[in-house]
């Protein structure tokens, strides 16, 4: 079956990086588009950042553009999020996801086919 597994959460002080992986299984990983969103507390989920599977090419939430960093390799089966100079709004639970078709921006949920179970960010001010 399919899976997304998160990784690479934690605690960071504001001004600090973390770097988040997604690790997929069970697909054509190259295939996929994939996507970060996050859910902060109280909050409803929001888009963050996503990457084409053929070109790489990368879309950003405005929240995160010039801070966040999608990269894929599809060698691996696996993506990564480089988050530098958090801010304790940044603070949520990330998740993963992949679609296989949609449409552009990719910022709609009701897209993504497979979602992994989050991993937790905090960022202390």
């Amino acid at each position: 079956q399919v899976q997304l597994v998160e990784s690479g959460g934690g605690l960071v002080q504001a001004g600090g990086s973390l770097r988040l992986s997604c690790a997929a299984s069970g697909l054509p990983f190259s295939s996929y588009l994939m996507a970060w969103f996050r859910q902060a507390p109280g909050k409803e989920r929001e888009f963050v950042s996503a990457i084409r599977r053929a070109d790489g090419n990368t879309y950003y939430a405005e929240s995160v553009k010039g801070r966040f960093t999608f990269s894929r390799d599809n060698a691996k089966n696996t993506g990564y999020l480089q988050m530098n100079s958090l801010n304790p709004s940044d603070t949520a639970v990330y998740f993963c996801a992949v679609r296989y078709s949609g449409t552009w921006p990719p910022m709609k949920e009701y897209e993504y086919r497979y979602w992994g179970q989050g991993t937790q960010v905090t960022v202390s001010s």
